[in-house]
């Protein structure tokens, strides 16, 4: 099962993944960038607009699988930070939210630039 088609919410963390686990989940999330305790990635658009419109279709997304990232906004660009603050680290539902978020984006089209 592809982590797209799995639900945050049915991952119980009790620990933040190790960082082999870490390394291994980030490859089906490439676009994304680890950090030790998050992963991140930036999105660019052509203007607020569609930004925004993206931003809201994350907040959907985050709020039907009950795992929210940060989310910094400037303009055009759009950057998500992903991590489960109750394990002090990653988990999988960071992965989880990566992959249907990158999902998500493949089906906004063509104004995605990042």
């Amino acid at each position: 099962m592809a982590l797209a088609d799995e639900q945050c919410r049915l991952v119980r963390a009790a620990a933040p993944l190790s960082p082999q686990e870490a390394r291994e989940l980030a490859r089906s999330v490439p676009q994304w960038s680890p950090a030790e305790k998050q992963i991140e990635r930036e999105f660019k658009f052509s203007d607020f607009r569609q930004a925004m419109a993206f931003v809201n279709q994350v907040a959907d997304l985050a709020e039907e699988e009950g795992h929210h990232p940060d989310i910094f906004i400037s303009y055009s660009r759009v950057r998500l930070t992903l991590s489960t603050h109750k394990v002090g680290g990653l988990s999988r539902s960071d992965f989880i939210l990566a992959a249907k978020v990158d999902r998500a984006a493949g089906e906004a089209g063509p104004s995605i630039k990042g």
